[in-house]
């Protein structure tokens, strides 16, 4: 299926449609109006048709939206029907933590390989999954055809390490580090910062306590 280009705060916004079509799905639900959806997802109706519309007709008035195609839909857009490997970089506390949860029991996504350049961790089975040396990233990661990377290392080793990746082909980087990372035009990166995050959320309880907006 080919790819329609569509704003970016739309995009991030596809997998929770897709993960609640999926809920409705197993419900038996048939169908569903942007408005029941707008009280899931906590977007309002307006965003979600207008998102929409950028595939084209996704519904019909008066009826809504057939809950079974539309999920077949963006499972297509998100690439879901077909198994995606990713690894990840770093075993340490979080590296590990996102190691046991993996993703493939509710995704189509799966850690396949690890890296970490601690030598009691290097070629070992941790959760199910293989760590490798760091020394092993390009040559791994090209003959497992793995182009998305979760990069959990510490903030002075991510620029360095992140190099490597992408001289080894890497498509697209998660990124947990604390910094900011300086990639080529066409590697994707996606910052995770849980400290932002946090401090965000502070924020919002100290001057917005009574406002869920």
């Amino acid at each position: 299926m080919a790819t329609k280009k569509i704003p970016r705060a739309t995009a991030r916004r596809l997998p929770i449609y897709y993960r609640y079509l999926t809920i409705l799905l197993n419900a038996k639900k048939e169908r569903v109006s942007s408005t029941e959806l707008s009280e899931a997802v906590q977007v309002d109706s307006a965003t979600i048709r207008r998102d929409f519309s950028y595939f084209g007709e996704l519904g019909k008035r008066g009826y809504g939206y057939d809950v079974a195609s539309l999920l077949k839909f963006f499972k297509g857009i998100l690439h879901q029907d077909s198994l995606v490997s990713v690894a990840l970089v770093g075993v340490g506390s979080l590296g590990s933590a996102l190691l046991n949860f993996n993703f493939h029991q509710d995704t189509n996504l799966r850690i396949s390989a690890a890296f970490d350049n601690k030598p009691e961790l290097a070629n070992k089975i941790k959760s199910g999954i293989p760590v490798y040396p760091a020394s092993d990233i390009k040559k791994q990661l090209q003959e497992q055809q793995i182009d998305i990377v979760i990069l959990t290392v510490p903030g002075d080793k991510a620029q360095d390490v992140t190099d490597q990746l992408v001289d080894a082909g890497v498509k697209g980087i998660l990124n947990f580090s604390p910094v900011r990372l300086s990639v080529p035009k066409g590697v994707q990166v996606q910052n995770i910062d849980l400290t932002n995050e946090l401090q965000t959320l502070i924020y919002f309880i100290k001057n917005y306590s009574n406002d869920n907006d």
